[in-house]
């Protein structure tokens, strides 16, 4: 953990140790793997002391993990087979929404997908990337014959619908008003640039790093979007946490030095954290 204050200063560290993780003031999900001869993986709830409290079914290789901003609901997907979004249709994956009280909602890829007033029940559908606005409505991305869109989605009614097409890894800012998110557009297979979607104007921005980004992006604040990028320092694989204006404008910058899979925690006004 590190203060919001002096991101690139002294860090803490906390007892969970994760290959994906996301927070609230109130609690976090951390997926991780046991590697060896059988390689495990475990979706847990863990405290404000980042201390595990619960367990979550995970079903593959952790990819992405999501609360609600009330800490109730989390949501993990993984990948069942293959290790990349390059080619939709040559992997699938499960998206297992729960309440972070125990009980599960449901594999929202078994939700019913409406595209254009049309059912799509291909079996290649799959679904990930969830980003949560309240309690029963969230946004995700599904893919199918070989294109994605943005759909949001009612736990209640169990029904997603596509918005708009060519969206990955959605990410609700904090005043609910944009998306960002990754598009592929005409790039080579396997690379995205980074954009940003007005949900009440439709106006998509792209913003200016210019590198690929195979993250689902977190906002710092309605005004500034955070991914990580993987570098290749003396030869040992690591990566940094970068920040970028929402608006189109400024230069890329580090936030994070050695960082990867960036949740930012607000605090209540009134409350202690």
């Amino acid at each position: 953990m590190a203060p919001l204050d002096d991101p690139a200063g002294p860090r803490a560290l906390t007892p969970a140790s994760c290959e994906r993780v996301y927070a609230t003031a109130v609690d976090a999900i951390c997926l991780s793997a046991r590697r060896g001869i059988a390689t495990t993986y475990r979706a847990n709830l863990l405290n404000r002391d980042f201390v595990a409290t619960a367990e979550l079914p995970l079903t593959g290789i952790p990819s992405r993990a999501r609360l609600s901003p009330d800490g109730s609901l989390a949501t993990t997907t993984t990948f069942v087979f293959g290790d990349s979004y390059a080619n939709p249709g040559q992997f699938s994956t499960r998206t297992v929404v729960s309440r972070t009280t125990g009980s599960t909602l449901g594999d929202i890829e078994k939700f019913t997908l409406l595209v254009d007033g049309k059912e799509i029940g291909a079996a290649d559908k799959n679904m990930w990337g969830v980003t949560f606005a309240d309690d029963d409505r969230f946004y995700a991305t599904a893919a199918s014959g070989g294109k994605t869109w943005l759909v949001e989605g009612s736990l209640n009614r169990r029904t997603v619908t596509a918005i708009r097409g060519d969206v990955e890894c959605p990410s609700l800012s904090p005043d609910g008003t944009r998306i960002a998110f990754k598009k592929h557009g005409d790039l080579p297979a396997g690379q995205w640039r980074l954009a940003v979607l007005d949900l009440t104007t439709g106006e998509e921005t792209v913003l200016t790093e210019t590198r690929s980004v195979d993250d689902q992006a977190e906002w710092l604040d309605d005004r500034t979007v955070l991914y990580g990028l993987s570098r290749q320092a003396a030869g040992t694989a690591s990566s940094d946490v970068w920040q970028v204006p929402a608006d189109g404008t400024g230069t890329p910058r580090i936030l994070v030095p050695d960082a990867w899979s960036p949740a930012v925690i607000r605090v209540p006004e009134g409350t202690t954290p």
